[in-house]
């Protein structure tokens, strides 16, 4: 005997498939991850290099053509991601608060921040006081306060990659290096407390002069490290 549907059920039926098509939505909309990026250069670094390409994008979805070896390691291979890049070349921490400025954060959010390298270049690399708190503190307030949840903090990486005889600071060798480990040592202290600590200076001076451009920028390949460093932490968020 033929199956007839009566008006009835197919209603309930055209309903039933209306109520999967909305869940199946909702699903696809609670799956959606953004990627925030805050800070510096070291995120914000796709002017120095030809392809436009920056640490962001990289993880959002990998260039294939660029980074084989990165094929189907980045969020869009895990499900729907976004990118949200506020990072700015030549920031410094007191210009973070002015990135989330009207931020809205809407679903899964994970942020990215990497901060300080300028702010040492325009006078912290000669601290010998209190000035190193005072970026701390900053850094903390503005950590405390972003509406996003997890936070991946990057340390600031050494483009001399341990060489004084690459030093190009004109400051004594010796006190920029000490500088450069008290701020990180307070990235360290405050990405353990509200996020996660992603160690770009232990990473890059494992690297090579290839790695850097304009003396201190991440080149294409220094982009990609910089992708590989956060990745382990991005993708299982």
């Amino acid at each position: 005997m033929a199956f007839r549907p009566t008006r009835r059920r197919f209603i309930q039926g055209i309903g039933g498939a209306g109520v999967l098509m909305l869940l199946s939505c909702n699903r696809q909309e609670q799956a959606m991850v953004t990627l925030y990026t805050f800070g510096d250069s070291i995120l914000d670094c796709g002017r120095y290099n030809e392809f436009g390409v920056h640490p962001g994008q990289l993880l959002v979805k990998n260039d294939d053509r660029l980074f084989p070896e990165f094929q189907g390691q980045d969020l869009t291979s895990h499900g729907l991601a976004r990118l949200e890049h506020l990072a700015r070349d030549g920031a410094t921490v007191d210009e973070l608060p002015f990135q989330a400025q009207r931020l809205q954060v809407e679903g899964k959010a994970i942020a990215l921040i990497t901060i300080g390298g300028n702010d040492l270049l325009r006078g912290l690399i000669r601290d010998t006081g209190a000035e190193i708190a005072v970026f701390a503190n900053a850094l903390k307030t503005f950590v405390q306060q972003l509406p996003i949840r997890p936070i991946l903090l990057g340390s600031v990486y050494d483009p001399t990659l341990g060489d004084d005889q690459r030093n190009f600071l004109g400051v004594d060798a010796a006190i920029a290096r000490k500088n450069l480990q008290r701020m990180n040592a307070a990235i360290q202290e405050i990405a353990n407390r509200y996020g996660q600590f992603v160690d770009l200076h232990a990473h890059f001076l494992k690297g090579d002069p290839s790695w850097f451009t304009a003396t201190i920028e991440p080149s294409l390949r220094g982009a990609s490290e910089v992708r590989r460093a956060f990745l382990p932490y991005v993708v299982e968020k």
